[in-house]
């Protein structure tokens, strides 16, 4: 198996490599004054199983694109088997249809990656099971709360934090997340306007007085969610809040509000590349794929 770091994921993608101890194949790549985009493989893939590391975080549809122009390139150049590993799926929220006439989007991204020859899709904390099965190709989903939680445990000192799910669907992370810290954990309920993407936090009483929090999540992206979390649970005597997610999108000026609202920091992996991207999934991903070697 060969390993191709892409634009989007090099770094991550070497890790990879190098804890498989495959060879990283590099990929030339650049945009043309109108903005196309352009990928050249740099080493051969004939023949072989290729792993191509590109996540899809913003700006979304290049990133995409270019996950697509490198697999068909791949196949055509004698690739026998492509596996996708997309850290973060983009449009993964639209799994179904909210009101009538939208696009089921995750599904028309399924339909793409085939289209450019993906043969298996790995991804980490999806944003639901339906996005899933939406995609229609064999997709592994991986889950990176473990490591989230062992770096606040272990690197923050926060063993015994109370784990919470910011809604009832993410409710399985404040589960995985408790297995490791141990404080317990709950689940707000969390409703957002179909409209216009504002959050409200329902009112629930929690045993959080005096204690630590934190928030676990698949993303964090304009960061209405943990603002409005935060508030609630300071509001009902926590001591401490922390948010850990798996995609630290943090679109505009998402950090600095959030540790406004009170929220005592943040941390994510480096599925996406940011300021707290601090806990590595390389070594979760290099697991997954050492059985296409």
């Amino acid at each position: 198996m060969k390993v191709v770091p892409g634009p989007a994921s090099k770094e991550l993608g070497l890790r990879v490599a190098e804890l498989l101890g495959a060879e990283a194949v590099q990929v030339g790549y650049k945009l043309f004054p109108d903005g196309e985009s352009y990928v050249r493989f740099d080493g051969s893939v004939e023949g072989e199983t290729v792993a191509i590391i590109q996540s899809t975080y913003p700006p979304q549809d290049k990133h995409l694109l270019e996950l697509c122009l490198l697999s068909d390139a791949a196949k055509d150049l004698g690739a026998k088997r492509v596996v996708a590993v997309v850290p973060y799926m983009a449009y993964a929220r639209q799994d179904k249809r909210f009101m009538d006439g939208e696009a089921i989007s995750i599904r028309t991204v399924g339909k793409l990656l085939r289209a450019a020859g993906v043969d298996k899709l790995v991804t980490v904390d999806i944003h639901s099971n339906e996005a899933l099965r939406a995609l229609g190709l064999e997709a592994v989903n991986l889950s990176a709360i473990p490591l989230l939680a062992r770096y606040m445990a272990e690197e923050k000192g926060l063993a015994g934090a109370f784990a919470l799910a910011p809604d009832r669907g993410a409710l399985d992370k404040a589960e995985e997340a408790n297995k490791v810290l141990g404080g317990g954990f709950g689940w707000l309920h969390k409703e957002r306007s179909l409209l216009t993407g504002e959050v409200r936090v329902e009112e629930k009483m929690l045993d959080v007085s005096g204690r630590t929090v934190i928030i676990f999540d698949d993303m964090i992206s304009t960061g209405g969610t943990v603002i409005a979390a935060t508030k609630l649970l300071k509001k009902q005597g926590a001591a401490r809040v922390y948010a850990a997610c798996s995609h630290p999108l943090l679109v505009g000026d998402a950090l600095k509000r959030i540790l406004a609202s009170g929220c005592d920091g943040v941390v994510g992996t480096d599925s996406v590349p940011s300021s707290v991207s601090v806990v590595s999934i390389a070594g979760l991903l290099a697991r997954e794929l050492r059985d296409e070697l």
